[in-house]
């Protein structure tokens, strides 16, 4: 699809604006999902004159990690384009990046007796996290010649990236994850899943038990859990596939690697989501495409905490109309996955979406919810497929064939 869409593209002075609210859709608790259950006129008021519907990330029952449901939101197909997250979580904290690399995104966790307790370690501040990641990189330099190289993350968050003295055979990253995902189990054991993992998953087991060495009389963050191995891909950028400067607003640093890795410019911000909205503000002149993430939603889905998730998107619907003040050409709201509080984590549930612009038909739902959106006009369709509606609604594709 992309191939194609680059053939179509056309220049002008459109600005697109997508906006990704972290695990966006729900289930109903008591009859009602976050998204019903909040107060969001603006969001309502929106929907009603927009093109709405649901997306699918990867595939009909299949749930996505934050990963692949980004990439489809830009356009990029998940099967074709499987990126680790490690790789993402390093490049959003600012670390570079070589083909000799293995990165590896890792959770502070609490452990007890072999078992995991917290897989968050409590959600630790991010102070208190920089500290202890600081102390590992000045007692862990090297391990059988791999140079250890460590970034302080997010709470209870960090990255790890192992650099070889030469680069690495392709498969050299399949290694299970070592979170076992759910608390009451214990870690899942360093396995690789190819013959050329193997090397890097001994160097991961020593690199496990140094750091529990070090940290093992912390009271909340006495253990790691290491998620998503990647090697750096070679992936086309997005203003070569879509003619678009692109500009990534994102405080957390996986969703700033992803913009990176794609060549957006993902400039590190602090702050929620009036940071967020200020910085769009500030930067909306210079660039034709902007990323808005916001992820707490996400979060408090993950917590299990319904009427947090339906309080954060009532933050956002307050912002919604400093956005709109903006004026965009084409304005996308949307999430990258469902992570219902119901559930605890992500799910296979499609996602609400609507595309705001003056080539839509609109009027055919009344709200911006999981129900109403099924009525849409979009009704359901694949998530790659959304970036090729954005550019067409700001006039950028050509006609296709005589």
């Amino acid at each position: 699809m992309q191939r194609l869409i680059k053939g179509l593209i056309q220049k002008n002075n459109t600005k697109i604006l997508l906006v990704v609210l972290d695990g966006l859709g729900g289930l109903p608790v008591d009859g009602k999902t976050e998204l019903e259950f909040a107060d969001t006129r603006n969001l309502d008021e929106l929907a009603e004159k927009s093109a709405c519907g649901l997306h699918i990330p990867v595939s009909i029952g299949i749930t996505p990690g934050s990963g692949p449901g980004h990439l489809s939101l830009f356009g990029y197909d998940p099967f074709e384009w499987q990126i680790g997250r490690g790789v993402l979580e390093a490049l959003g904290l600012g670390m570079g990046l070589k083909k000799t690399d293995v990165a590896v995104r890792v959770n502070y966790a609490t452990i007890e007796n072999g078992i995991v307790k917290d897989r968050r370690a409590g959600r630790i501040p991010t102070d208190v996290s920089k500290k202890i990641t600081e102390r590992l990189q000045s007692k862990i330099k090297k391990i059988d010649d791999v140079e250890i190289i460590f970034a302080p993350g997010m709470e209870h968050r960090f990255a790890v990236v192992l650099r070889f003295s030469e680069p690495l055979p392709r498969g050299s990253d399949s290694i299970k994850d070592t979170d076992p995902q759910k608390e009451g189990n214990a870690p899942v054991p360093v396995t690789p899943e190819t013959a050329e993992a193997r090397q890097v998953a001994r160097v991961v087991k020593k690199l496990i038990s140094k750091i529990s060495d070090i940290i093992k009389k912390e009271p909340q963050a006495n253990f790691v859990l290491l998620r998503g191995f990647a090697q750096v891909p070679d992936i086309p950028h997005f203003e070569e596939a879509y003619g678009l400067k692109p500009l990534c607003i994102a405080v957390y640093p996986m969703y700033r690697g992803l913009a990176k890795l794609l060549g957006m410019n993902a400039p590190a911000i602090t702050g929620d989501i009036k940071e967020e909205v200020d910085f769009l503000k500030e930067n909306y002149n210079n660039y034709d495409f902007f990323f808005m993430h916001v992820k707490k939603i996400d979060s408090y889905g993950e917590d299990g905490n319904f009427k947090a998730k339906a309080s954060k998107i009532e933050e956002f619907d307050k912002a919604l109309p400093d956005i709109l003040g903006l004026n965009p050409d084409v304005l996308v709201i949307t999430g990258d996955h469902s992570t219902p509080s119901l559930l605890r984590g992500h799910s296979w549930h499609p996602v609400p979406v609507l595309l705001k612009s003056p080539y839509v038909l609109g009027y055919t739902c009344k709200a911006f919810s999981e129900r109403e959106c099924l009525k849409g006009e979009f009704g359901i369709f694949p998530t790659v497929n959304l970036m090729t509606l954005a550019l067409a609604n700001a006039g950028r594709l050509k006609k296709f064939g005589a």
